[in-house]
Formats: C-alpha cells, sequence, structure tokens
C-alpha cells in the first residue's frame, strides 16, 4: 500500500523558551483557518538553550536570568513583564514569579516518546503550559509523567521511559541537526524542508511561508496534479 506524504512543518524549540510558546500559537492561529491543514503535520524538535543548567526548583526564573545577565531584579522583572505582555496578546498567561529553572533534557526526551504515540502537540502544549502558567518543574520526573498523563500518554509507561533514559539519541539527533543547520536560536520553523522562519514572527509571515511552500507542494504531488487535470477537463 502506498503512503500519501504529507507537508512538513519542523519547528526546534525549548520547553523554557517564552517566544516559543509564542511562536506555537502564532502557528496555530494560522493553521486552524488554513483550507488544506489535513495535509500539513507538525513535526517537533529538540533544541537546548543552556544544556548546563541545573534544575533548581528553590530558583525562578527572575532570579536565574538576572544572575546569568547581570541585571537587577527590577530589570528582570521587566523584561519579564514585556514578554508577558506579549504572550497575552495570543491569549497565553505567563507567570515569571512561579517558574522552576529547570533542565529541559529529560522533558525533551519525554516529548519524543509522546511523539511517538501521535501525541506530540498534546505533550509540547502541557510541558509549555506547566513551565510558564503552572509553575511546575518540568526537570521533574514525577511531575512529567503527570504531565504525560494530562497529554494523554500513560503516566506509567512515561514514568520507565524516563527511568530507562530511552529516546536521549533522539534528543541528541535533533541538536546536533540544528547545529549543522547553523540554528542557534529557538523558535525556528522550517517550512517542507525548504523555506526557514525564525522567532516568534508575526501571523503574516507564518502564513506566506505556509502557502508558498503548500502551493510548490502541490503542483508535485500526484493527488493535487490528478485533480487539477479533471477540474481542467
Amino acid at each position: 500500500m502506498s503512503t500519501t506524504r504529507r507537508m512538513t512543518i519542523e519547528i526546534w524549540s525549548d520547553v523554557v523558551c517564552p517566544f516559543c510558546y509564542i511562536g506555537k500559537r502564532k502557528l496555530e492561529r494560522v493553521l486552524v483557518q488554513f483550507p488544506r491543514r489535513g495535509d500539513v503535520v507538525v513535526v517537533w524538535k529538540s533544541f537546548q538553550l543552556q544544556p548546563e543548567v541545573r534544575t533548581d526548583p528553590a530558583k525562578n526564573a527572575l532570579r536565574h536570568l538576572a544572575e546569568r545577565k547581570g541585571w537587577s531584579m527590577d530589570f528582570a522583572r521587566q523584561a519579564a513583564a514585556d514578554v508577558s505582555a506579549r504572550a497575552q496578546k495570543v491569549g497565553l498567561e505567563f507567570h515569571y514569579d512561579k517558574t522552576v529553572v529547570a533542565n529541559t533534557f529529560d522533558a525533551h526526551r519525554l516529548a519524543h516518546f509522546a511523539a511517538s504515540l501521535g501525541k506530540s502537540d498534546e505533550m509540547e502544549e502541557a510541558l509549555f503550559k506547566a513551565y510558564f502558567t503552572e509553575g511546575r518543574n518540568v526537570g521533574d520526573h514525577a511531575t512529567l509523567a503527570e504531565l504525560a498523563d494530562s497529554a494523554g500518554v500513560p503516566a506509567s509507561d512515561a514514568s520507565r521511559v524516563l527511568g530507562e533514559g530511552r529516546f536521549a539519541d533522539e534528543v541528541r539527533r535533533d541538536i546536533d541537526q540544528a547545529l549543522q543547520m547553523g540554528i542557534n536560536g529557538v523558535p525556528f520553523f522550517v517550512f517542507d524542508g525548504k523555506y526557514a522562519v525564525s522567532g516568534a514572527q508575526d501571523e503574516t509571515v507564518f502564513l506566506q511561508a505556509l502557502e508558498r511552500s503548500v502551493s510548490e507542494w502541490t503542483s508535485t504531488d500526484p493527488r493535487f496534479a490528478a485533480a487539477a487535470h479533471e477540474v481542467a477537463c
């Protein structure tokens, strides 16, 4: 039986990247209105902005940001408020004061496991919301198992995968691929392997990239070529 190729949008992102969550929501708003949404598949790719970070439940992102950048706490709060305002414009609620500094490698492993079960989008949403809105520790295995369950992935299976260290190679492969492509910041979107969009751009930018990619993709897809011929006849 032959398989039908679908057009892909690959997204390199990190769970603790605010613009990745904002970019996710912007793309979703474009896709929900796109006539050929059923022909587009979103593929999430792992990226770690700070792979060296250690999970620290006693520290939030504001303090971590101030320490890392050499900023005052007041300046860090203002920067976070600016980002939170951008998030609010796309219907997201950020609570930086509740965030927990965490290494995201295990969260990415869980995301790959969820993707293998067809629950990729649900898992990514749960992870983003847990970090930015709910203030949960996305570096903690018990918390990750609970989030998996909320995304439709059995908690017991998630716990086993995390405990066994599975999907680590898949995470590293995504990160290596990003480095080979020269990606040094996220979010980074690649439409059908041809067109790239860096950052949480305006929705019109996503729409233009999507329309151009789908237009070229359909011109080479036998299904649409046949349909066009029938209409012409």
